[in-house]
Protein backbone atom coordinates (compact mmCIF):
# COMPACT_ATOMS: atom_id res chain seq x y z
CA UNK A 1 0.00 0.00 0.00
CA UNK A 2 1.09 3.42 -1.13
CA UNK A 3 1.94 5.44 2.07
CA UNK A 4 1.77 9.78 1.73
CA UNK A 5 4.20 11.65 3.51
CA UNK A 6 2.87 13.79 6.20
CA UNK A 7 1.99 17.61 5.22
CA UNK A 8 4.71 20.18 6.10
CA UNK A 9 3.27 22.52 9.10
CA UNK A 10 4.08 25.87 9.90
CA UNK A 11 5.43 24.58 12.87
CA UNK A 12 7.86 22.12 11.03
CA UNK A 13 9.45 25.37 8.80
CA UNK A 14 9.90 27.02 11.97
CA UNK A 15 11.73 24.27 13.04
CA UNK A 16 13.72 23.55 10.43
CA UNK A 17 14.65 27.23 9.80
CA UNK A 18 15.23 27.96 13.11
CA UNK A 19 12.86 30.58 13.52
CA UNK A 20 10.10 31.42 15.20
CA UNK A 21 6.38 30.66 13.66
CA UNK A 22 5.55 34.46 13.64
CA UNK A 23 8.81 34.89 11.38
CA UNK A 24 7.77 32.18 9.25
CA UNK A 25 4.17 34.12 8.97
CA UNK A 26 5.64 37.05 8.14
CA UNK A 27 8.21 35.84 5.51
CA UNK A 28 4.89 34.45 3.77
CA UNK A 29 2.18 37.24 4.65
CA UNK A 30 4.53 40.38 4.71
CA UNK A 31 7.92 39.25 3.53
CA UNK A 32 8.77 43.34 3.06
CA UNK A 33 9.32 43.80 6.81
CA UNK A 34 11.44 40.67 6.96
CA UNK A 35 15.10 41.38 6.81
CA UNK A 36 16.86 39.61 2.89
CA UNK A 37 19.23 36.56 4.79
CA UNK A 38 16.37 36.22 7.07
CA UNK A 39 13.50 35.66 4.35
CA UNK A 40 15.70 34.05 2.25
CA UNK A 41 16.56 31.04 4.78
CA UNK A 42 13.03 30.20 5.30
CA UNK A 43 12.33 30.26 1.76
CA UNK A 44 14.67 27.37 1.32
CA UNK A 45 13.14 25.70 4.06
CA UNK A 46 9.77 26.03 2.59
CA UNK A 47 11.03 24.99 -0.93
CA UNK A 48 12.99 22.12 1.36
CA UNK A 49 9.67 20.79 3.05
CA UNK A 50 7.10 21.24 0.39
CA UNK A 51 5.16 23.68 2.89
CA UNK A 52 2.05 25.64 1.35
CA UNK A 53 0.35 28.03 3.50
CA UNK A 54 -3.26 27.03 4.62
CA UNK A 55 -5.13 29.82 2.54
CA UNK A 56 -8.41 29.12 4.80
CA UNK A 57 -6.83 29.85 7.80
CA UNK A 58 -5.07 32.98 6.92
CA UNK A 59 -8.25 34.29 5.28
CA UNK A 60 -10.34 33.37 8.69
CA UNK A 61 -7.22 34.73 10.27
CA UNK A 62 -7.73 38.13 8.53
CA UNK A 63 -10.80 38.15 7.28
CA UNK A 64 -9.29 38.72 3.75
CA UNK A 65 -9.19 36.92 1.26
CA UNK A 66 -6.04 38.87 0.04
CA UNK A 67 -7.57 38.53 -3.55
CA UNK A 68 -7.55 41.71 -5.86
CA UNK A 69 -10.18 42.01 -8.76
CA UNK A 70 -8.80 43.72 -11.98
CA UNK A 71 -11.81 44.63 -14.72
CA UNK A 72 -10.20 45.78 -17.80
CA UNK A 73 -12.14 46.47 -20.71
CA UNK A 74 -10.51 44.20 -23.12
CA UNK A 75 -7.42 41.95 -22.85
CA UNK A 76 -6.73 42.67 -26.81
CA UNK A 77 -5.57 46.04 -26.35
CA UNK A 78 -1.94 46.01 -25.46
CA UNK A 79 -2.22 49.27 -23.63
CA UNK A 80 -3.23 47.44 -20.73
CA UNK A 81 -0.46 44.46 -20.51
CA UNK A 82 2.35 46.86 -18.93
CA UNK A 83 0.29 48.55 -16.26
CA UNK A 84 -1.11 45.42 -15.18
CA UNK A 85 2.34 43.86 -15.05
CA UNK A 86 3.19 46.23 -12.58
CA UNK A 87 0.01 45.98 -10.73
CA UNK A 88 0.56 42.35 -10.47
CA UNK A 89 4.18 42.44 -9.32
CA UNK A 90 3.05 44.75 -6.39
CA UNK A 91 0.40 42.53 -5.32
CA UNK A 92 2.62 40.10 -4.88
CA UNK A 93 4.89 41.43 -2.91
CA UNK A 94 2.74 42.41 -0.71
CA UNK A 95 1.03 38.68 -0.20
CA UNK A 96 -2.45 39.53 -2.64
CA UNK A 97 -3.57 37.19 -5.46
CA UNK A 98 -4.72 39.21 -8.52
CA UNK A 99 -7.63 38.04 -10.87
CA UNK A 100 -8.26 39.51 -14.18
CA UNK A 101 -11.17 39.87 -16.29
CA UNK A 102 -12.50 41.69 -19.33
CA UNK A 103 -15.90 43.18 -20.46
CA UNK A 104 -15.46 43.77 -23.96
CA UNK A 105 -16.03 46.92 -23.11
CA UNK A 106 -20.06 45.87 -22.48
CA UNK A 107 -21.38 47.65 -18.97
CA UNK A 108 -23.53 44.90 -18.44
CA UNK A 109 -20.56 42.23 -18.25
CA UNK A 110 -18.63 44.86 -16.36
CA UNK A 111 -21.31 44.53 -13.72
CA UNK A 112 -21.46 41.50 -13.69
CA UNK A 113 -18.00 40.71 -13.39
CA UNK A 114 -18.08 43.43 -9.92
CA UNK A 115 -20.72 41.47 -8.74
CA UNK A 116 -19.23 37.83 -9.17
CA UNK A 117 -15.64 39.07 -7.89
CA UNK A 118 -17.41 40.54 -4.72
CA UNK A 119 -19.23 37.37 -4.24
CA UNK A 120 -15.69 35.28 -4.49
CA UNK A 121 -14.11 37.50 -1.65
CA UNK A 122 -12.55 40.10 -3.61
CA UNK A 123 -10.56 42.72 -1.45
CA UNK A 124 -11.13 45.44 -3.82
CA UNK A 125 -11.13 46.02 -7.10
CA UNK A 126 -9.31 48.13 -9.68
CA UNK A 127 -11.41 49.32 -12.30
CA UNK A 128 -10.56 51.23 -15.46
CA UNK A 129 -12.35 54.80 -15.88
CA UNK A 130 -15.11 56.55 -14.10
CA UNK A 131 -17.77 56.41 -16.70
CA UNK A 132 -20.70 53.43 -14.90
CA UNK A 133 -23.45 53.54 -13.84
CA UNK A 134 -23.93 55.05 -9.90
CA UNK A 135 -26.01 52.20 -8.70
CA UNK A 136 -22.40 49.97 -9.08
CA UNK A 137 -20.44 52.19 -6.95
CA UNK A 138 -23.43 52.58 -4.44
CA UNK A 139 -23.22 48.53 -4.52
CA UNK A 140 -19.36 48.26 -3.37
CA UNK A 141 -19.84 50.99 -1.43
CA UNK A 142 -22.10 48.23 0.83
CA UNK A 143 -20.52 45.46 0.53
CA UNK A 144 -17.48 47.62 1.40
CA UNK A 145 -15.25 46.32 -0.91
CA UNK A 146 -12.80 49.19 -1.96
CA UNK A 147 -12.48 50.66 -5.82
CA UNK A 148 -9.85 52.41 -7.19
CA UNK A 149 -9.74 53.89 -10.60
CA UNK A 150 -7.13 53.80 -13.07
CA UNK A 151 -5.76 54.84 -16.43
CA UNK A 152 -8.06 57.96 -15.92
CA UNK A 153 -7.72 60.97 -13.39
CA UNK A 154 -10.44 64.12 -13.89
CA UNK A 155 -9.83 66.99 -11.59
CA UNK A 156 -12.52 67.33 -9.04
CA UNK A 157 -13.48 63.67 -8.89
CA UNK A 158 -13.04 62.64 -5.32
CA UNK A 159 -13.18 58.70 -5.89
CA UNK A 160 -9.61 57.16 -5.29
CA UNK A 161 -7.88 57.05 -8.39
CA UNK A 162 -4.60 56.65 -10.09
CA UNK A 163 -4.39 57.52 -13.17
CA UNK A 164 -3.69 60.46 -15.83
CA UNK A 165 -5.77 63.41 -17.30
CA UNK A 166 -6.86 61.55 -20.79
CA UNK A 167 -8.42 65.36 -21.83
CA UNK A 168 -5.56 67.37 -20.86
CA UNK A 169 -2.65 64.62 -22.86
CA UNK A 170 -4.47 65.41 -26.08
CA UNK A 171 -4.78 68.88 -25.58
CA UNK A 172 -0.76 68.92 -25.71
CA UNK A 173 -0.63 66.68 -28.18
CA UNK A 174 -3.22 68.37 -30.52
CA UNK A 175 -1.53 72.13 -29.92
CA UNK A 176 1.85 70.35 -30.92
CA UNK A 177 0.00 69.35 -34.02
CA UNK A 178 -1.34 73.17 -34.68
CA UNK A 179 1.96 74.65 -34.05
CA UNK A 180 3.36 72.60 -37.09
CA UNK A 181 0.93 74.26 -39.09
CA UNK A 182 -1.98 71.61 -39.78
CA UNK A 183 -5.06 73.48 -40.05
CA UNK A 184 -7.14 70.21 -41.90
CA UNK A 185 -7.21 67.22 -38.89
CA UNK A 186 -8.59 63.98 -38.97
CA UNK A 187 -9.06 62.02 -35.92
CA UNK A 188 -9.32 58.07 -35.91
CA UNK A 189 -10.60 57.50 -32.74
CA UNK A 190 -11.83 54.37 -30.26
CA UNK A 191 -15.21 54.10 -29.52
CA UNK A 192 -16.61 56.81 -27.47
CA UNK A 193 -20.00 55.15 -26.26
CA UNK A 194 -18.73 53.98 -22.48
CA UNK A 195 -15.40 54.68 -22.80
CA UNK A 196 -14.50 57.92 -20.70
CA UNK A 197 -10.74 57.67 -21.79
CA UNK A 198 -11.70 57.89 -25.82
CA UNK A 199 -14.96 60.62 -25.53
CA UNK A 200 -11.93 63.01 -23.34
CA UNK A 201 -9.31 62.24 -25.78
CA UNK A 202 -11.80 63.30 -28.68
CA UNK A 203 -13.48 66.25 -26.58
CA UNK A 204 -9.78 67.65 -26.03
CA UNK A 205 -9.12 67.90 -30.12
CA UNK A 206 -12.14 69.38 -30.23
CA UNK A 207 -12.05 72.20 -27.60
CA UNK A 208 -8.28 72.91 -28.46
CA UNK A 209 -9.22 73.30 -32.57
CA UNK A 210 -12.14 75.79 -31.26
CA UNK A 211 -9.65 77.59 -28.75
CA UNK A 212 -7.75 78.43 -31.97
CA UNK A 213 -11.12 79.95 -33.69
CA UNK A 214 -10.87 77.28 -36.22
CA UNK A 215 -13.86 76.03 -38.21
CA UNK A 216 -15.33 72.53 -36.42
CA UNK A 217 -15.50 71.07 -39.85
CA UNK A 218 -11.85 71.22 -40.34
CA UNK A 219 -11.93 68.26 -37.87
CA UNK A 220 -13.05 64.23 -39.59
CA UNK A 221 -13.64 62.16 -37.08
CA UNK A 222 -14.14 57.87 -37.20
CA UNK A 223 -14.83 56.09 -34.51
CA UNK A 224 -14.18 52.82 -34.64
CA UNK A 225 -13.36 49.70 -32.66
CA UNK A 226 -9.75 48.94 -31.27
CA UNK A 227 -7.70 46.75 -33.70
CA UNK A 228 -4.53 47.56 -36.46
CA UNK A 229 -7.11 46.38 -39.64
CA UNK A 230 -9.20 49.66 -38.31
CA UNK A 231 -6.95 51.56 -38.15
CA UNK A 232 -5.99 51.46 -41.44
CA UNK A 233 -9.64 51.19 -43.20
CA UNK A 234 -10.31 54.58 -41.33
CA UNK A 235 -7.14 55.61 -43.03
CA UNK A 236 -8.14 55.27 -46.52
CA UNK A 237 -11.67 56.61 -45.80
CA UNK A 238 -10.20 59.97 -44.00
CA UNK A 239 -7.57 60.23 -47.36
CA UNK A 240 -10.42 59.84 -49.74
CA UNK A 241 -12.30 63.09 -48.42
CA UNK A 242 -11.99 66.18 -50.22
CA UNK A 243 -9.90 68.12 -49.15
CA UNK A 244 -7.85 65.50 -47.07
CA UNK A 245 -6.48 66.12 -43.46
CA UNK A 246 -3.12 66.87 -43.94
CA UNK A 247 -2.33 65.08 -39.94
CA UNK A 248 -4.40 62.62 -38.52
CA UNK A 249 -4.55 61.91 -34.82
CA UNK A 250 -5.17 58.38 -33.26
CA UNK A 251 -6.38 57.92 -29.97
CA UNK A 252 -4.11 55.19 -29.34
CA UNK A 253 -0.79 53.70 -30.65
CA UNK A 254 -1.92 50.88 -32.26
CA UNK A 255 -4.85 52.19 -34.74
CA UNK A 256 -1.86 54.93 -35.73
CA UNK A 257 -0.04 51.66 -36.69
CA UNK A 258 -2.95 50.88 -38.68
CA UNK A 259 -2.96 54.20 -40.47
CA UNK A 260 0.30 54.28 -41.36
CA UNK A 261 -0.10 51.29 -43.06
CA UNK A 262 -3.44 52.63 -44.86
CA UNK A 263 -0.88 55.59 -45.75
CA UNK A 264 1.78 53.31 -47.52
CA UNK A 265 -1.25 51.28 -49.61
CA UNK A 266 -2.28 54.63 -50.86
CA UNK A 267 1.27 55.77 -51.80
CA UNK A 268 1.91 58.52 -49.31
CA UNK A 269 4.75 59.22 -47.38
CA UNK A 270 4.15 59.90 -43.58
CA UNK A 271 5.02 63.12 -42.61
CA UNK A 272 5.93 64.47 -45.85
CA UNK A 273 2.09 64.19 -47.51
CA UNK A 274 0.46 63.47 -44.19
CA UNK A 275 1.65 63.14 -40.09
CA UNK A 276 0.06 60.87 -37.90
CA UNK A 277 0.18 60.10 -34.30
CA UNK A 278 -0.43 58.03 -31.54
CA UNK A 279 -1.48 57.90 -27.72
CA UNK A 280 0.14 55.79 -25.26
CA UNK A 281 3.75 55.30 -26.37
CA UNK A 282 3.69 51.24 -26.21
CA UNK A 283 6.92 49.35 -27.10
CA UNK A 284 5.47 49.06 -30.84
CA UNK A 285 5.30 53.21 -31.10
CA UNK A 286 9.11 52.83 -31.40
CA UNK A 287 9.80 50.71 -34.42
CA UNK A 288 7.34 51.45 -36.24
CA UNK A 289 8.28 53.79 -39.65
CA UNK A 290 8.65 56.14 -39.31
CA UNK A 291 8.58 55.90 -35.40
CA UNK A 292 5.52 57.38 -34.14
CA UNK A 293 4.57 60.79 -32.43
CA UNK A 294 2.30 60.19 -29.49
CA UNK A 295 2.18 60.65 -25.51
CA UNK A 296 4.10 58.98 -23.02
CA UNK A 297 1.77 57.20 -20.67
CA UNK A 298 3.70 56.06 -17.61
CA UNK A 299 2.46 52.66 -17.60
CA UNK A 300 4.55 50.86 -14.97
CA UNK A 301 4.33 53.53 -12.50
CA UNK A 302 0.99 53.51 -12.46
CA UNK A 303 0.56 49.93 -11.60
CA UNK A 304 2.83 50.18 -9.20
CA UNK A 305 1.27 52.99 -7.09
CA UNK A 306 -1.97 51.61 -7.89
CA UNK A 307 -1.40 48.12 -6.07
CA UNK A 308 0.26 50.37 -3.25
CA UNK A 309 -3.27 52.57 -3.08
CA UNK A 310 -5.74 49.68 -3.76
CA UNK A 311 -4.04 47.71 -0.79
CA UNK A 312 -3.92 50.83 1.73
CA UNK A 313 -7.47 51.04 1.16
CA UNK A 314 -8.03 47.68 1.45
CA UNK A 315 -6.34 47.13 4.99
CA UNK A 316 -7.98 50.82 6.46
CA UNK A 317 -5.34 53.34 5.85
CA UNK A 318 -7.78 56.64 5.39
CA UNK A 319 -8.35 57.50 2.08
CA UNK A 320 -5.76 59.54 0.01
CA UNK A 321 -6.47 61.79 -2.22
CA UNK A 322 -6.91 61.21 -6.01
CA UNK A 323 -3.26 60.80 -7.32
CA UNK A 324 -2.47 62.33 -11.29
CA UNK A 325 0.40 60.85 -13.35
CA UNK A 326 2.53 63.41 -15.49
CA UNK A 327 2.44 62.61 -19.16
CA UNK A 328 4.84 64.15 -21.57
CA UNK A 329 4.90 64.06 -25.33
CA UNK A 330 7.23 61.49 -27.70
CA UNK A 331 7.89 63.67 -30.59
CA UNK A 332 8.92 61.72 -33.50
CA UNK A 333 9.18 61.16 -37.06
CA UNK A 334 5.72 60.61 -37.74
CA UNK A 335 4.64 64.21 -37.08
CA UNK A 336 5.90 66.49 -39.27
CA UNK A 337 4.93 70.31 -40.59
CA UNK A 338 2.12 70.83 -42.84
CA UNK A 339 2.54 71.17 -46.69
CA UNK A 340 1.73 74.30 -48.21
CA UNK A 341 -1.12 74.14 -50.23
Amino acid sequence: MRTHKPIPTLDDVARSARVSTATVSRCINTPDRVVKSTREKVQKVIDALGYFPNFGARVMAAKRTFTIGAIIPTMENAIFARGLQAFQEALHARGYTLLVSSTGYSAQVEKEQIRALVARGADGLLLIGYDRDAEIYDYLERQAVPALISWAYVPGEGRPAVGFDNYAAMCLLTREVLARGHRRIGVISALAQGNDRAAERLRAVRTTWHAFGLPPGAVSVIETPYGFENGETAMRTLMQRQPPPTAVMCGNDVLAAGALRGARALGLDVPHDVSVTGFDDIELARILTPDLTTVHVPHREMGTQAAAALIALVEGTPQCAPQELAISLRLRSSLGAARPD
